[in-house]
């Protein structure tokens, strides 16, 4: 990895819960994805992307995005001030059929000293050979 890439991504103590709210702690939980295992669902693949925008894992959402639909680049690491993540909650998990699914969410984050915001989706996945891919989503209100 090029130190450039190295200097963004964000360092975090494996035995305290995980980013995406899993108290098993980020080393039994989204370490292993970022790593390189398969998810097992769509809603594990959603956990450890939210877990890797905390992170700065800009390799691994780019990765884990549908090439389809994924962007040459996200500049993770060009946000000023980076958004300071504060929580997941996953609304809805909902397998359409073997390869499919979709997953609810609301991420709140906030930007520099701002106010708490929220974003409200409803992505779509695909598992294509064995693998979940993040396919797209709907920005929702409220």
């Amino acid at each position: 990895m090029p130190d450039t890439a190295r200097a963004t991504l964000k360092a975090i103590d494996t035995s305290m819960p995980c980013p995406c709210g899993d108290r098993r702690g980020y080393a039994a939980c989204c370490e292993p994805l970022h790593q390189g295992a398969a998810a097992e669902s769509a809603e594990a693949l959603m956990r450890s992307r939210y877990s890797a925008y905390v992170l700065r894992r800009e390799e691994y959402l780019l990765a884990s995005w549908h090439p389809d639909t994924r962007p040459a680049t996200l500049r993770l690491g060009m946000q000023q001030p980076a958004p300071t993540w504060l929580g997941l909650q996953v609304k809805q998990h909902a397998p359409q059929d073997t390869d499919h699914a979709m997953v609810e969410f609301v991420a709140r984050f906030r930007v520099g000293g701002g106010r708490a915001q929220r974003m409200h989706e409803r992505s779509r996945f695909v598992r294509e050979d064995g693998r979940w891919y993040y396919l797209d989503g709907d920005i929702l209100n409220g």
